[in-house]
């Protein structure tokens, strides 16, 4: 049985201890040294070179974030963040995963606190997945935000977040406002729809989104549809954060929201997304908190089987990187029933050819593609 090294590294001595000890449960698993913060941490990868690494994000000297992006340049390595499930924490952390860091487990009550031993489970399992993974597919540049959107150098994070997308230069044409319970939207003029993206992914998914997402012109005539596997809160940053780098708008999925062509809709964490029929030309959003399937919620499936009875629509199908299976079965099904369009990630690519590997085994994927060639297929397919 192979041994893996890990290295922690947590500002709090007490956070490394119970860490540390979390972690030397699994009998696969050896913390090799602990940290500090990111200085010691870059130290200490070029000494020991340990398998993975477990990386808080507020730290002295050098945090996490600026940690992360000189060992992802000088010494890549698989590192699982340790998140705060704060607002700030959740965007930090969605910054995190488009730097190169392959999860994030987050903390449930502060940087000290016993409850971390409810996220056990997850830390050793996608610590698991880290040290199989070959950080060096994180090597390719990703599109700078796009310095026209907000007057701020591109590449750097918004000083604050609003609690709703707001009204951007063009491209961007409308605002959408509300929330789950208030039902309060603002959507521009009806729009005819005649086709839909719909995307699935998971482990390594917010890069492969950045990716994809940025490179989708803004007059693309489609809506598209996104499951990636998050909790709440992490996914109205990834959808703020995608909206900051792409000429499409952006916007965490609401119940009731109308589908319009150049706007990408991200299902909240912790609800099932679906689409459903408005009117002749018309879709909306239907969120619910049925039982997770595959052990998501969202879950790609659920999105895609509510799209097979919409046989009018032009569908385009897409499965990116991600643990286990899900999307695979809905893909198929989607396939037998017209779809144009099906896309999985190539493995040269992925940093878990999991959710891919599944919907090229059904033999239902039409083209397997890089990540930095699916905007571009798209693009190709929506014009058609």
């Amino acid at each position: 049985m192979r041994i893996y090294d890990i290295l922690v590294v947590d500002d709090s001595i007490f956070m490394r201890k119970i860490i540390s000890d979390l972690i030397s449960e699994d009998p696969q698993f050896r913390v090799v040294a602990t940290a500090k913060n990111g200085k010691e941490a870059v130290e200490l990868i070029k000494k020991l070179k340990p398998n993975a690494v477990t990386m808080d994000i507020e730290m002295p000297e050098m945090n996490g974030l600026d940690a992360l992006k000189t060992i992802m340049s000088e010494h890549p390595t698989p590192i699982i963040m340790l998140s705060s499930l704060t607002q700030e924490g959740a965007r930090e952390t969605i910054i995190a995963l488009e730097r190169g860091a392959v999860d994030f487990v987050g903390k449930p009550s502060g940087s000290i606190s016993l409850d971390l031993h409810k996220v056990k489970t997850a830390l050793i399992e996608k610590l698991h997945i880290a040290v199989k993974t070959n950080v060096n597919k994180f090597n390719a540049k990703l599109a700078p935000p796009n310095p026209l959107r907000f007057n701020k150098p591109a590449g750097e994070p918004k000083a604050s977040i609003p609690s709703a997308p707001v009204a951007q230069p063009a491209p961007k044409p409308y605002k959408q406002e509300g929330n789950h319970s208030s039902g309060k939207l603002m959507n521009p003029p009806a729009s005819q729809v005649q086709q839909l993206v719909a995307i699935g992914t998971s482990t390594g998914g917010p890069r492969a989104l950045h990716q994809v997402i940025s490179n989708i012109p803004g007059d693309f005539a489609a809506p598209v549809v996104i499951v990636q596997h998050m909790p709440p809160n992490f996914t109205k940053s990834l959808a703020q954060r995608l909206d900051s780098v792409s000429e499409l708008t952006v916007v965490e999925a609401e119940d009731g929201m109308i589908l319009h062509n150049g706007t990408a809709y991200v299902a909240p964490g912790g609800f099932h997304m679906m689409v459903a029929r408005n009117g002749p030309g018309m879709y909306k959003i239907h969120l619910c908190k049925e039982d997770p399937r595959n052990g998501h919620r969202p879950s790609v499936d659920v999105l895609f089987e509510s799209l097979l009875p919409l046989k009018e629509l032009r569908r385009h199908i897409v499965v990116m990187t991600g643990m286990g299976s899900d999307g695979a079965k809905g893909m198929l099904a989607l396939k037998q029933a017209g779809a144009v369009t099906t896309i999985a990630e190539s493995e040269e690519t992925c940093i878990v050819y999991g959710m891919p590997r599944a919907a090229v085994e059904l033999q239902c994927v039409s083209h397997i593609l890089p990540q930095q060639e699916i905007a571009h297929m798209l693009s190709k397919a929506v014009m058609t």
